[in-house]
């Protein structure tokens, strides 16, 4: 579904941002990367920018700031954040807590766009919850330069599947093919997947995370070009069963997948 025209069904991943220390670098870094157009918001929305591929919204880039908008004093560390829709925040917050997540920011509404809040999972895993209005989120993925896939690297798999299962009804199944793998499924449809801490790719003493995978057209030339504009490389590009991706970092740290997955049908 390249084209999105209508709110997500609940638990789907529908937004992707990034927070930096410098917002203007990591726009022209994605900008040369993927082709993306943005520039920072007004100051209502902390300067927050709306990254589009002709004309259509694709990802967030912001600027690390503390609530009362001053600097990050050590900054944090860069960081995607995978937002999963939801049409009652209120609802799905209480759920959050009432199985072993936390709230790092509560409820809160975005203009006339919608309502975010950005939750922790029991396992330490930190991503974001948007309730759309007027913004549903992303309205073009799975094309070269837009999100395609969403991966829960988890230190607990059974705990993760308990929660996502109990607060936002993903289900989690072994995925066939991809032994350690599990596919994560809203309703009828899958939406993204999960693996244990020390599964390629990420190192075993990671923190528990979601990773952005977006879509190529050519994995080994986008990692050269990640190098050449001063990103670094993660794990190196190889095959896999959905094609063949690498996983790099933006000059700022923010780390991201990248995949070429045009020989099989995406998520």
């Amino acid at each position: 579904m390249p084209d999105v025209t209508g709110p997500y069904p609940p638990g789907t991943p529908c937004w992707v941002d990034l927070m930096v220390p410098d917002q203007q670098v990591a726009l022209d870094f994605y900008r040369d990367l993927f082709g993306w157009q943005g520039e920072p918001g007004p100051p209502e929305t902390g300067g927050y920018a709306i990254c589009a591929m002709n004309g259509k919204p694709v990802a967030g880039i912001m600027t690390a700031m503390n609530p009362d908008g001053s600097t990050p004093d050590p900054a944090p560390p860069s960081v995607w954040t995978t937002y999963l829709a939801t049409d009652d925040l209120d609802a799905t917050e209480r759920a959050v807590t009432a199985n072993g997540g936390k709230l790092m920011m509560h409820a809160t509404d975005v203009l006339t766009l919608g309502r975010m809040a950005v939750a922790e999972d029991p396992t330490g895993a930190v991503f974001g919850l948007w309730q759309a209005k007027d913004f549903i989120g992303a309205t073009v993925v799975n094309e070269p330069g837009s999100f395609i896939w969403n991966e829960l690297n988890t230190n607990d798999t059974a705990t993760a599947s308990g929660f996502y299962a109990t607060a936002l009804g993903l289900k989690a199944a072994p995925m066939d093919g991809a032994p350690g793998y599990f596919s994560l499924t809203a309703g009828d449809r899958t939406i993204g997947g999960m693996q244990a801490l020390g599964t390629l790719p990420a190192p075993p003493e990671g923190p528990s995370n979601w990773l952005t995978y977006f879509s190529v057209d050519d994995t080994d030339s986008t990692v050269d070009a990640v190098i050449r504009a001063g990103g670094s490389v993660i794990k190196p590009p190889f095959d896999m069963v959905a094609g063949r991706m690498a996983v790099v970092q933006d000059p700022q740290g923010g780390a991201f997948a990248v995949i070429d997955a045009s020989a099989t049908e995406g998520p």
